[in-house]
């Protein structure tokens, strides 16, 4: 007999609809619903992609009993609601990052999580691109010794975006920088979690940016211990006043070589060989593509292309070619056949890294525990 097909309803359309064809020709999904408030918007992504089930009221879609997954894309304030009605519906959830913007909230998500016994992941494009599976893979492979130390960095200007960023706190949207430092020292069965993290706040935004959520920081700088190891991260977020190219970018410093993603965008990783001479200790190295840990039809969505030079291939997709990747993921979960990664316990500990250093740069740099749930 055939293997079940996931039918996945995906909630926001705006950067969601990106996963609409990968979910489409993925063989273990059909890809069922589509769901926006906006009715005009609904139907001109249902009649693109061809999809004819529609809903504006998100509670309404939970009451489909043949929706078995929900893949939500809405804005931030919604993450957290969504998930956990999701959750009580009998719905696997996938959710865009950040979990939530409160301890309690990511404390109510695991709860949800483990009395529906549903699958619910975050869906964190960065542990997903292929810089970092190949900064991955060098670690496991033990190119790069023993890990000493990590920095994440994610650094955006979210000037003239709506409703609820004008002023939001840099580390409350902290898991693209924090998550490699976290993922990459992980196992299967065994996440590596944040235990403390210590934060400063630098700078000062434009008062008028201040009064929405009380914070004044420009730039956020915080370290977290990782629990039961002698490793330690750093990461840096900024979203308003601070003059810099975008970027999500991590560093991974070993005992016998080290691993830096990138300072401008369209750069190549270097790689830090220890024991060459001075001049040739740094290189400049091709990441390979890794479409081929995918299911065939949808490898063609990390945006590979061949590279005669090369003789790789070498990703151009979105995110780092993390999308098709993500979708696998959730699906595999769904279907009962690997761990999701992350889980909700982890999606947990990565986003209250963030959380929980604001509270820190909010007391002038005091240590905070996080929770482990």
């Amino acid at each position: 007999m055939p293997s079940k097909r996931i039918r996945v309803a995906i909630v926001g359309l705006g950067f969601g609809a990106e996963f609409i064809p990968i979910y489409q020709a993925h063989p273990d999904a059909e890809m069922y619903a589509v769901c926006r408030r906006n009715r005009r918007e609904l139907d001109s992504c249902g009649d693109r992609f061809g999809i004819k089930t529609r809903y504006t009221d998100f509670n309404e879609l939970l009451r489909d009993p043949n929706v078995d997954a929900v893949h939500i894309n809405s804005p931030i304030p919604d993450h957290a609601p969504q998930s956990l009605a999701a959750l009580k519906a009998g719905k696997h959830v996938a959710c865009t990052v950040p979990m939530g913007t409160s301890v309690e909230v990511c404390r109510q998500l695991v709860d949800a999580q483990r009395r529906s016994g549903k699958v619910y992941t975050m869906m964190e494009t960065v542990v997903y691109s292929r810089e970092y599976l190949f900064a991955k893979e060098l670690y496991d492979r033990g190119v790069l010794g023993r890990i000493q130390f990590l920095r994440g960095s994610h650094q955006q200007d979210m000037d003239g975006w709506p409703d609820y960023w004008p002023g939001l706190p840099p580390m409350w949207y902290a898991t693209h920088c924090v998550s490699p430092c976290l993922a990459i020292l992980s196992q299967p069965g065994k996440p590596a979690l944040a235990e403390f993290v210590s934060c400063y706040g630098s700078g000062r935004i434009r008062e008028e940016l201040i009064k929405r959520y009380n914070s004044p920081f420009a730039v956020e700088t915080a370290t977290f211990k990782v629990k039961d190891s002698d490793v330690a991260a750093e990461v840096t977020r900024s979203l308003f006043d601070v003059a810099r190219q975008y970027r999500e970018s991590f560093d991974v410093t070993g005992s016998r070589a080290s691993f830096e993603w990138q300072q401008v965008e369209g750069e190549d990783p270097v790689i830090h060989f220890k024991g060459l001479p001075e001049g040739q200790i740094p290189r400049r190295v091709k990441v390979p593509d890794y479409a081929g840990r995918l299911p065939d039809p949808i490898r063609k969505f990390t945006g590979a292309i061949h590279d005669a030079t090369h003789l790789s291939f070498v990703q151009g997709g979105g995110h780092g070619g993390s999308h098709p990747h993500l979708a696998h993921n959730f699906l595999c979960a769904c279907l009962d056949r690997q761990p999701a990664f992350p889980d909700a316990p982890t999606s947990a500990n990565w986003t209250m890294v963030g959380i929980c250093a604001h509270q820190s740069a909010l007391k002038g740099g005091d240590k905070v525990l996080l929770p482990q749930f």
